[in-house]
């Protein structure tokens, strides 16, 4: 087996075990009798834990290695699910559902930065001498979305018409989490240092092109699809009844096989045009929350999954453009820290479903859904404005680069 496979198996159990909440959140609010805030918030608290595994990943990884930091975070995804196994249990299923999904925050956050990166390393000479030049972000991309698309499937299966719906899910999770670890541990170390004791630095210098065309465009990478598959089972609730866990489990789904379907194009939108791929993203962005805030308005399921499929296409569109866009511009001993930077703007969007829920006594979803919308096509300007700046455009100099301006800490 190909050394990238095993690493891209690990993002695949990660990113499954991150996600397999998504469907629940319907199982909680309507037998945990949570409130809809609460509930978003769950969904949300693992930022909590992700900016510092992200942020703390990425560099520890370029100093120490891949495997030396990836590793211990695949083994506490074992935990973390147990700990999220006791959501059902009476007492102590609030502080358990807050504390599994911060500790799947920070295994997330490690894992998309150090694992995104080895499988970039792992997917060129001498390890894959086949490969493409785009190979590590394809691959890793299409593992991360297929993992976050496969864990809400069985998890809103298995809630749905299985046993011990609050525990069953998280302990499949675990199964298929202790073959990842074994399948790793013979994976080569692609960042050996020779100073072991140098110091892990925070701070990391953005292009140019990074600020004004990543950054713009990543908060709805996960923007997006949270829109899709927590914000829409809860302005539909009352068009769903008592089959809302199966709309959840339709709507993730739908959002994350449209995420991996449409991929292999954002990949050909590349090569024709650099800044192409965020570009048409954010429109399908765009198109995608106004057929939400549309579907809220007059209670229709189908558009809801028409949504879904237009908004999981934005997603993939957007996660693609922006590897790509960071796999071209950081330094080798930089790529791992960069990374991290844009996995951590990214996951603002997982903002939106609290932000919205919290306001709902003052307005319906069909009248808040707008603000993204309008906030998706501010971002689209930003980036077709700034799509021709080069990607190395306001990079310091190497010796200079510890003290630039516009670094992230």
């Amino acid at each position: 087996m190909r050394a990238w496979v095993r690493v891209v198996a690990v993002l695949f159990v990660i990113a499954y075990g991150a996600n397999q909440f998504s469907p629940l959140m319907v199982l909680y609010r309507e037998q945990g009798h949570f409130s809809a805030v609460t509930v978003a918030a769950f969904f949300a608290v693992y930022i909590l834990g992700l900016a510092p595994g992200l942020l703390l990943g990425g560099p520890a990884s370029d100093v120490r290695g891949r495997r030396w930091v990836l590793l211990p975070a695949l083994v506490v995804s074992v935990p973390a699910s147990a700990v999220l196994a006791l959501g059902g249990v009476p007492g102590v299923s609030e502080p358990a559902l807050f504390a599994g999904r911060f500790l799947f925050g920070a295994v997330t956050g490690v894992a998309m930065a150090v694992g995104t990166t080895w499988v970039k390393e792992l997917s060129q000479p001498p390890w894959d001498p086949d490969a493409d030049a785009g190979a590590g972000a394809r691959r890793a991309a299409l593992a991360l979305s297929a993992g976050f698309g496969g864990g809400p499937l069985v998890a809103g299966l298995l809630a749905q018409w299985a046993p011990l719906p609050m525990e069953l899910p998280y302990l499949v999770h675990i199964v298929i989490t202790l073959a990842a670890i074994v399948a790793v541990l013979g994976v080569p170390e692609t960042r050996v240092t020779t100073a072991p004791r140098q110091r892990i630095r925070l701070r990391v210098a953005l292009p140019t092109r990074f600020r004004w065309v990543v950054a713009p465009m990543a908060p709805w990478v996960f923007g997006a699809p949270s829109i899709s598959f927590a914000v829409q089972p809860a302005a539909l609730a009352h068009a769903t009844g008592g089959l809302g866990l199966v709309f959840a489990t339709l709507v993730t789904v739908v959002t994350l096989g449209a995420g991996v379907a449409v991929q292999p194009w954002a990949r050909r939108l590349d090569r024709r045009s650099s800044a192409l791929t965020a570009r048409v993203g954010l429109a399908a962005t765009v198109a995608g929350v106004l057929l939400a805030a549309g579907s809220a308005a007059l209670g229709s399921v189908v558009l809801a999954v028409v949504a879904s499929a237009v908004l999981g296409a934005a997603y993939g569109l957007c996660l693609v453009a922006g590897l790509l866009e960071v796999q071209r511009m950081a330094a080798p001993e930089h790529l791992g820290a960069l990374t991290a930077v844009y996995y951590t703007i990214t996951y603002v969007g997982f903002l939106f479903p609290v932000v919205l829920a919290a306001l709902t006594p003052q307005a319906g979803y069909p009248e808040l859904l707008l603000g993204p919308a309008v906030l998706a096509l501010v971002s689209l300007a930003v980036v077709l404005r700034s799509g021709r700046l080069p990607a190395q455009a306001g990079l310091p100099e190497p010796r200079r680069a510890r003290g630039a301006a516009g670094g992230c800490s």
